[in-house]
């Protein structure tokens, strides 16, 4: 069965967009793509809600974007995506899908064929529904150094309790800590 793994920057004080939808606070640099360009090697299937996915494909296919960071643009741009919208018509970003409606009953589709591990980015009401359902495996969580004091916290929308167990770190040069959870086993969102 196929892993789906979250995979998030955040402020230290829990926010994954500032106001507006601001990101230019992401604390990137050499290390990090070279994270991210193994962490996209491991995946097939890339899973976005409407304005992630807006976001993204307005930025990767872009001439300047392709010219800069190619390793990772490439694998944004040419690996399959899902983008979950009631309310988008279509979807043009090179190999993607646009799925309207029963969005959980098709990640469990989904997880249940073969395949590398699918990734979840941003899309915070898609992850809080996620989470609700126990759809996610691992959680990975990139701290970054900044506080914003306000913005989009990541886990809005969360209804539940959801216990995650701690199964790695990494610290990176420039800050950036990143955190894996896991749920804790046995347990679903919201029980005691």
């Amino acid at each position: 069965m196929r892993k789906l793994f979250l995979f998030n920057m955040i402020t230290l004080d829990g926010y994954f967009e500032g106001p507006g939808r601001d990101i230019s606070w992401h604390n990137v640099d050499a290390e990090f793509n070279e994270y991210a360009v193994a962490m996209l090697n491991s995946v097939d299937l890339l899973l976005f809600g409407r304005v992630t996915y807006e976001l993204m494909a307005g930025y990767w296919p872009t001439p300047d974007v392709m010219k800069n960071d190619p390793l990772v643009a490439e694998r944004m741009n040419n690996l399959w995506k899902i983008v979950f919208s009631r309310t988008l018509d279509r979807a043009s970003w090179h190999n993607t899908r646009l799925v309207k409606e029963n969005i959980e009953e098709e990640i469990i589709k989904v997880k249940k064929q073969s395949g590398k591990d699918m990734a979840l980015f941003g899309s915070g009401s898609i992850m809080a529904a996620f989470a609700q359902r126990g759809l996610i495996d691992e959680y990975r969580i990139m701290v970054n150094p900044v506080v914003l004091g306000s913005g989009n916290p990541l886990f809005k929308g969360m209804k539940e309790k959801l216990d995650l167990e701690l199964v790695d770190t990494r610290t990176f040069g420039n800050g950036n800590v990143l955190l894996s959870y896991k749920p804790v086993k046995g347990k679903k969102p919201g029980e005691g």
